[in-house]
């Protein structure tokens, strides 16, 4: 590049060349959509700041790259920095250090919503993430099983409560509040609501990039309470392929359709049993339930998780996630990915309807008589 050719690259013409830069989840430019919030240009560096909120997001580091080289090609050094504050939609009133809450659910029990919450916080940590998981099943609080913490809750002068880690990760669960393992925890509607709203406002969860919420099954007024409390950056619903499962699983669908929560994607756990002496693969449970969801709602599929002896919690040493030697790490690695992504894309599209060129439809959906299923905030494409 000639000395010439770097005198042009002004914030304006590096704005037009940023132009040229993709969202790939979304189809459209990052400056259509807004998510370039300044550019500088001082000597020979450029400083340029992205309305980005989803951390390690396979997508968003794709794009960053991409930002680099087209920072690169005018002939500048590259200094990107990610802003995301309430112009973007970002809610600060609760929580106001965590960036994403993302919620687990499930529309009845024992489809593996905690291994799925469990391991998804423990591969975001694995990935360089900020991350902490707060155990909202309150009468079945298993996350400290799958996520065993090195201590117990500490407690700050002021009375708000430490969470204990688990190799990195902050975890909160009754389960530690209660003398014996075996103890259940008899608590009536308001009392289970009381410790929910305990665990988010007097807890001191510090600055997170991800606070992964496993919600009590099902779509009892645990999950409602917290659904109209937090700001949920989009919610995870987790299914088995048998048909009872999808059936519970749809409902949670339209509980989140009604609440404005956008739904990330389904996870199909034991989904098939892979034979390890053969080599054959069997669909013990059915098949097809998350893609029958993913027919009707539109709703992606971010993960398929096999039956595997690595998932016991008597046997494993920590979540499979973080096991090298399972033949299952891929599979949850990759949903993890997908999660984040899907993370990144719903708040990108957030950006570009409030501050880039995208129309809001703050209507879409709320006609008298529509279909709830036509209201589940999942894949939309810009107008």
């Amino acid at each position: 590049m000639t000395d010439s050719d770097t005198d042009t690259a002004t914030e304006s013409d590096l704005l037009d060349r940023l132009a040229t830069v993709e969202d790939p989840r979304n189809d459209d430019d990052i400056v259509s959509m807004g998510l370039v919030n300044d550019v500088t240009v001082d000597g020979d560096a450029a400083e340029v700041s992205l309305a980005f909120n989803a951390p390690y997001a396979p997508a968003e580091i794709e794009i960053g790259d991409a930002v680099r080289e087209v920072v690169s090609d005018a002939g500048l050094d590259h200094d990107l920095r990610a802003q995301f504050g309430e112009e973007h939609g970002f809610e600060a009133d609760v929580l106001p250090g965590v960036r994403n809450v993302i919620a687990v659910a499930s529309g009845k029990g024992g489809v593996g919503k905690t291994t799925v919450a469990s391991n998804l916080a423990a591969g975001l940590k694995e990935r360089g993430a900020r991350v902490g998981i707060l155990d909202a099943d309150v009468h079945g609080p298993n996350v400290p099983r799958l996520l065993p913490t090195e201590n117990e809750p500490g407690m700050l002068p002021e009375g708000d409560i430490v969470p204990p880690r688990s190799d990195g990760v902050m975890v909160m669960s009754t389960e530690h509040l209660l003398p014996d393992g075996d103890d259940p925890a008899v608590l009536r509607g308001p009392m289970v609501n009381n410790v929910m709203m305990k665990f988010i406002n007097d807890v001191e969860w510090g600055q997170l990039d991800y606070l992964i919420v496993d919600l009590p099954p099902g779509t009892g007024d645990a999950s409602l309470n917290l659904l109209q409390t937090l700001p949920i950056a989009g919610v995870v619903v987790v299914t088995t392929p048998q048909e009872m499962a999808v059936a519970d699983a749809r409902k949670g669908l339209r509980l989140f359709a009604d609440h404005d929560a956008p739904v990330l994607g389904v996870v199909e756990n034991m989904s098939a049993f892979r034979c390890p002496e053969c080599g054959d693969t069997h669909r013990v449970f059915g098949e097809g339930g998350a893609d029958e969801i993913h027919a009707d709602y539109d709703v992606p599929v971010v993960g398929t998780l096999p039956v595997h002896p690595d998932f016991d919690t008597e046997t494993a040493d920590g979540p499979t996630v973080r096991d090298d030697d399972s033949p299952v790490q891929a599979d949850l690695e990759a949903m993890v990915d997908e999660v984040a992504d899907r993370v990144g894309e719903v708040n990108r599209r957030r950006v570009a309807e409030r501050v880039g060129e995208w129309e809001r439809d703050d209507d879409e959906g709320d006609e008298v008589g529509g279909d709830p299923a036509d209201r589940v905030p999942a894949c939309a494409e810009p107008e």
